[in-house]
């Protein structure tokens, strides 16, 4: 089994986020990246998958600060090859990044065989719609699932049974022939955890594959004009009282705007 894995460095939201200087990007000064929740598991899936059948792993990454950890603890973890495509890719949208990995990919043809699964993140916290995997499934010409949380590979029958989520905590099965792009929401087990130092033995005997390809005339998003940090107006009114005082004044502040 060929699986691939994609990845993606965006900001640690629990460090505080600042502006920059120009007003329109996030402050790199003190700004962390960490590779994508999705991402994690989706690296977590791919590994199950191998445990299970056989294969290889590959993991694929857009140059980012502190890329190179992550890819090492890839395959510390236990992925095969890790592959960096360098340049300067900061603000690259989905649509654009499914363009440069379908043209690299196709360019490989070793990566694109009968039994190949491309797992994704189903999105990141740059990309809530999650346009990754289904553009680069279009340009590929493979089926494409998202919101996957669970996958059965059949070897014989080349297909996958992939447990998809709906809203309301609804879940579908479906059945999918390999080769086919999944984005993935959760793995079926949590990622696993892999110790420093076994992340430094990967740094010592193993390599990444830097691959150079051009930066794109367009990022594929729409500019940004300014980004503005959330404005403190001290307008909240906490509401006390007994469930009958608290609906009272309720009305009285819905009533006062023509919302009730």
């Amino acid at each position: 089994m060929n699986i691939i894995t994609c990845l993606k460095m965006v900001p640690d939201v629990v460090e505080e986020l600042e502006v920059g200087p120009d007003g329109k990007s996030l402050d790199t000064q003190w700004l962390r990246l960490r590779l994508s929740e999705p991402d994690e598991h989706a690296l977590e899936q791919s590994l199950l998958l191998k445990e299970k059948h056989g294969g290889k792993v590959t993991v694929l990454a857009f140059e980012a600060p502190e890329l190179e950890e992550a890819l090492f603890t890839a395959l510390a973890k236990g992925a095969d090859r890790a592959i960096k495509f360098t340049g300067d890719f900061s603000g690259l949208g989905g649509p654009v990044a499914a363009q440069i990995l379908s043209s690299f990919l196709r360019s490989n043809p070793q990566l694109l065989t009968a039994d190949t699964l491309i797992l994704t993140g189903s999105q990141a916290i740059d990309d809530l719609e999650g346009e990754l995997s289904p553009c680069l499934a279009e340009k590929l010409g493979f089926p494409f699932i998202g919101v996957v949380t669970g996958i059965e590979f059949d070897p014989e029958r080349k297909k996958a049974v992939v447990l998809k989520e709906f809203a309301g905590g609804l879940r579908g099965e479906f059945e999918v022939p390999i080769p086919a792009v999944l984005g993935i929401q959760a793995a079926e087990k949590p990622p696993r955890y892999v110790p420093v130092a076994k992340v430094r033995s990967a740094m010592k005997s193993m390599k990444i594959e830097p691959r150079e390809v051009p930066r794109p005339d367009s990022l594929g998003r729409l500019p940004v004009e300014q980004l503005y940090k959330p404005e403190v107006a001290g307008m909240a009114e906490m509401i006390e009282g007994s469930p009958s005082e608290i609906a009272g004044r309720l009305v009285e502040i819905l009533s006062k705007r023509a919302l009730a």
